[in-house]
């Protein structure tokens, strides 16, 4: 029991840059509260004891404000940051050296009895503030869930899931679009790497739209300077007098705004 407690407080200290001796994670992170009662909880349900180890995870909810069945598998190192809120459900499982934030829900979708309701986070994944994980899937390896998104179906290893439903974003894939969108100045669907993916849409449609408006003062110039040449036609027939022979459109100002 003390060497899991020691493990607890050293990756506390590695992940949270707050945490400032072993005393302070020790007495004031509920998050490794909330995992020690978990596991008295969980021996006494395991030995048939369900009565006391649904009142011992009852208390540690009400000193805590973390819920977890006393049915949850709960790796080594884990870490539940903050923690408000996290509910996990009775056949949840939850790897080694996974991080959890507030607000999470592993929850489940289905009502029948006995059955694989709850999701499986497999070996260091991390899941985002407020996100739900919900029903008997498996998130792979290395995955992350990003703060919000709503997961309802599997999430392969070292990929990230992101939005309400969350779509699926793979390592590699990732990448490539990244470097495609580099080309293009416009990202599909607006998701590149280290970016809020609307901000990105916007500023892809911005300098799109400021690549027209060049292009098209380009043509009124050109188209000017043929007309001032043909003595057959006069200069207004050819140029109107509200054609945009000069670019005015801000995409400066206006990527500024949705930074």
């Amino acid at each position: 029991m003390f060497s899991r407690l020691r493990e607890d407080i050293a990756c506390i200290l590695e992940r949270d840059p707050a945490a400032r001796t072993a005393w302070e994670a020790l007495t004031c992170y509920p998050g490794l509260h909330a995992l020690v009662m978990h596991r008295w909880a969980h021996a006494c349900w395991t030995r048939g004891l369900r009565w006391l180890g649904r009142f011992i995870s009852h208390l540690g909810r009400f000193f805590t404000g973390i819920e977890i069945h006393p049915g949850a598998v709960v790796g080594r190192r884990v870490f539940i940051d903050h923690g408000m809120g996290v509910v996990v459900g009775e056949t949840a499982e939850i790897g080694d050296d996974c991080t959890i934030y507030q607000g999470v829900t592993l929850g489940g979708t289905s009502l029948s009895k006995g059955a694989k309701r709850h999701p499986t986070l497999a070996r260091g994944v991390i899941v985002g503030a407020n996100s739900q994980v919900l029903g008997g899937f498996v998130v792979g390896e290395g995955a992350r869930v990003g703060s919000g998104a709503v997961v309802v179906k599997p999430v392969p290893p070292g990929a990230t899931a992101v939005g309400n439903p969350a779509r699926i974003i793979e390592a590699d894939s990732e990448a490539t679009r990244e470097a495609v969108a580099a080309r293009m100045g416009f990202s599909a669907y607006g998701v590149t790497q280290g970016d809020d993916p609307v901000s990105q849409a916007m500023k892809g449609l911005i300098d799109n739209a400021a690549g027209h408006e060049h292009q098209i003062a380009l043509l009124w110039q050109a188209i000017e300077k043929l007309s001032s040449g043909a003595r057959e036609l006069p200069q207004a027939d050819c140029v109107p007098g509200d054609a945009h022979k000069v670019e005015s459109f801000d995409a400066a100002g206006l990527n500024r705004l949705v930074k």
